[in-house]
This record gives C-alpha cells, structure tokens and sequence, in this order.
C-alpha cells in the first residue's frame, strides 16, 4: 500500500490512506510522551515499597531489557514500514493465520489497558485536586469510575478528529508532564540541599523478608516495565511518519534514553524525601505518591494545589496515544484481511479510522466497568501488570520474529540490530513473564489476561468463519476444503 501525500484525494472510491504528518520532532515527542506518562505516576510508590531506596534500580534493568527488544521493532519496521506493528511480523515470519489474530489482538489489549490505567490514574488525581479547591466534592469510587468513562469519551473525540490535532494535542501535553516531572526533580534537589531530604536512602535494600535482592528486584522490574512500554506503539503510526526509515531508529532510541534518565531522576527524588517505609498506603503508592514528594519537599510553596492537575494532563497524554495506537492497529489489520474490513473504513473528510476508534473506546469503557467493580485489588495495579504481561509475551515475540524474518532481504538504509540482542531480548522479556516475577496479589493479572485472550479467540473463530464464507460464495463451495485458513 503506497502512502498518500497530504494533499491527495482519493479518485477511484477507494479507502484513503493515511496522512503523514509526523516529522522527527513530533516522532520524538510522541515516543517520550508515551513512555513518561502514566507509568511514572503508577509505579514508582510500589517500586519503592518493593525494594526501598534502591528504586531507580528496576527502572535501569527495565530500560535494558526494553531497548533490547526496541532494536528488533526497529529492524523490522524499516524493513516492513507498515501500521500492524508486531502482528505483522508475526504473519510475515510464521504465516498462520491464528497466531497473526492472536497477537494482534494481544497488542489491542495492552493499548486499552495502559489507557484504562491510566483513565483511573487520571480520575484519582483529578478528583484529589478538586478536593483540595473544593472541599467537600465526591471523591468515592463511584464518582472516580464516572470520571474514568467521561474522559475515554473524551479521547474518542479527540481521536476522530485526525491524526494531526491528535499528535499536537501530544505535544502539549507532553511538554507539561515534563515540567511536571521537573518540578518533582526540582523539589527533590531542594529538599536535599536543604537539609531536608537523605540520598544516602539511594543505596539502602529494603525487600520483602521472603525475598533476597536478586528475585525482589526481579518482581520490581515486572512492575517497572509498565514504565518503560510506549516506544513500540510508534511502529503503527509509521504510515504517517515521514521518511519512517530515516528518522525511526535515533529517535526511539533517544526517546528510550530521555525517559530513563527522567525516571531514574524521580525515583531518587521520591526516596530521598520521603522514606521507603512511609510509602505503604496503595493509593499513596499510586494517585498520590509524586504529590507527597511536592507537599514534603517544600511545604511553604503553593505548588501542591496545581499539581494534581498537572499530572492529569500527563495521564491523559498516554491514554490518548495508547488509544491511537490500538485504532491504528485495528485499521492496519483491518486493511491486511485479518480482521473485519468494516473496522478499516476511515472518514472521507479527517481521514482516521472512525470505525476502529469506535470499537477500541467501546473495549476500553467496558474493561473499566469489569474490572473496577469485580476485581479485590486497585485498578491501576492490576491493569498496569497487566499490560506489562500482555506486552512482555509479545515482546518475546517479536524478538523470535526478527531472527526468523532474517531470511528476508534487508532493504537499503533500512536498520539491522547484532544477531545477539534480539536472542538475549527474547530471554529477558520471557524471564519476565513467570510468576515468579509477580506478587502474591499481582496473580489477578494473569486471569485479566487469559480473559482478554478468551475474547480474542471468539473474534478469531468469527472472523475466520466470516472470510472463509465470503470465499466460499466466490469459489463454490465444493473447492472450500482447499481455500488457505
């Protein structure tokens, strides 16, 4: 499929293409923004009441092990510069229809649960900061989900609007959950200079007493990887990047070093002010635990009133492109014949993929619902580790895919990754997957997961109907034993 131009109209009824509309600075800032988010805020209280003060640990071994498996989606979207991201290397290097589905909608899911994350995450610290202007307003669970779902409307909205308003509503919001973390980085620097703050904490192990260092790090570093996934949503907006070959590689690998060196700079903030012990409460651990830092580090500033509202614009930033990213692969699968072509069709006049942003929002809200009323632990815990499981299974994959797809010739100026990293990536990435990288109460996620998969195989079973029946009419059906699945 050849990539339409920003100005070309579609002549012949056919659905248009994408329009390119992303140079390497919004590339850049789309990639950062997606990493520094909603992970930050969602684990960095738990990485701390993990492993104490050494919490910027688990962000540095998860930084190594995503930027392993960022040199194999490199690889390979220069060399298929397509939107299905790792489902189509998945079809390409094994050719199995259901594998394809499988991964694709492995992937969907892990963009709706980040968003979901992140939903939550943005409805707690938007209601903490409207208690704090207004005593007295509802701060209940009840009010909290009601929030949740008004602003996934509200991205669905922006979504439609295109991908352009899209991407620099992104770089707004990008640039104010920098300042944000600044000023957390800020605060922590003053408070230690002023006496007030300890950096001797950075170096103190404080792990479970049936952990050594090596597996409570481990389990830290599941929960980090929340933190560090973003970069791999970029690969299904290359079909509206400029010069995708070009411009992917140093801007997803700058993209990954800025965030780490940001996250590693917060996690020091965070224990240096306040003390791993003091961090216990889960809701302190997640909506609350950067604001503690603002409110402790310097208690005679005013800051902590405008906090909270800046860190619902940093949430927001990374459910808005997570839920971009999922419509995006809806539509690039949509346009490969593996799902429904319904789900391709993109609006004549904005050009997105109305369909499929529709059916991703409609995901997102009920998982919301589902989870918020029946699971016992938070919502940002378990959809958070859920995501992380979901995308460490097809960061395993993808590693696999690269060397396979290996037999393929490699374009000119396209990028290719030393043959040991996508090995030692595939080994990190599904070390991470075993239970033994997750807490006794983490166990939920697996059964999120396993759901969320359980629907995938129904939608397999019926696209695969579907398409075989659409087949059967055009060929008789006395040839349909010898039509490909």
């Amino acid at each position: 499929m050849t990539a339409a131009s920003s100005d070309q109209v579609d002549v012949n009824g056919a659905e248009p293409d994408l329009k390119r509309v992303m140079g390497p600075k919004l590339l850049l800032l789309f990639i950062v923004g997606d990493i520094l988010g909603a992970g930050v805020y969602a684990v960095t209280g738990r990485l701390a009441g993990q492993v104490g003060g050494i919490a910027w640990l688990p962000f540095l071994v998860a930084f190594a092990v995503a930027t392993l498996t960022a040199y194999s989606y490199l690889e390979l979207v220069t060399k298929y510069p397509q939107a299905a991201g790792a489902a189509l290397y998945t079809h390409k290097a094994f050719g199995i229809h259901f594998v394809t589905f499988l991964v694709a909608f492995t992937v969907v899911c892990s963009g709706i649960t980040s968003a979901s994350t992140s939903s939550g995450l943005l409805a707690e610290n938007l209601l903490i900061g409207l208690d704090e202007l207004l005593p007295g307003i509802p701060t209940s669970d009840t009010a909290s989900l009601v929030v949740a779902l008004l602003f996934m409307g509200l991205l669905a909205g922006i979504n439609l609007r295109g991908v352009g308003e899209s991407v620099k509503f992104n770089v707004i919001l990008t640039l104010v959950e920098m300042a944000a973390l600044a000023i957390v980085i800020g605060i922590g620097f003053y408070a230690v200079t002023g006496g007030d703050g300890d950096l001797s904490r950075v170096t103190v192990f404080e792990g479970p007493d049936d952990k050594g260092l090596f597996m409570a790090v481990t389990v830290a570093t599941a929960i980090a990887f929340f933190s560090m996934v973003g970069f791999e949503d970029s690969v299904n907006m290359v079909e509206e990047t400029k010069d995708p070959l070009k411009i992917f590689p140093r801007m997803m690998l700058t993209g990954l070093g800025i965030a780490v060196v940001i996250y590693m700079l917060v996690a020091v903030t965070v224990v240096a002010v306040i003390p791993p012990g003091d961090i216990a409460n889960p809701k302190n651990a997640e909506a609350g635990i950067l604001l503690d830092v603002v409110r402790v580090g310097a208690p005679d500033l005013p800051i902590d009133k405008i906090f909270p509202f800046l860190t619902v614009f940093a949430v927001a930033n990374t459910a808005l492109i997570n839920m971009l990213m999922a419509s995006r692969l809806i539509y690039g699968m949509a346009q490969q014949d593996v799902l429904p072509r319904t789900l391709g069709r993109v609006l004549p006049v904005r050009r997105s993929p109305w369909v499929a942003i529709l059916f991703t929002t409609v995901l997102a809200l009920a998982l919301i619902v589902v989870v918020r009323t029946q699971s016992d632990t938070t919502v940002v815990a378990a959809l958070s580790g859920t995501t992380s499981l979901l995308l460490l299974a097809v960061f395993t994959i993808v590693n696999v895919c690269c060397l396979v797809l290996r037999r393929d010739p490699t374009p000119e100026r396209a990028f290719r990754a030393p043959t040991v990293i996508p090995i030692v990536g595939a080994i990190g990435c599904a070390f991470l997957l075993g239970p033994w990288a997750r807490l006794e109460a983490d166990m939920v996620q697996y059964k999120i997961a396993a759901g969320l998969l359980g629907l995938g195989i129904v939608l397999w079973a019926f696209t695969w109907l579907t398409n075989r029946g659409i087949r059967a009419k055009k060929t008789g059906f006395r040839d349909i034993e010898h039509l490909e699945d």
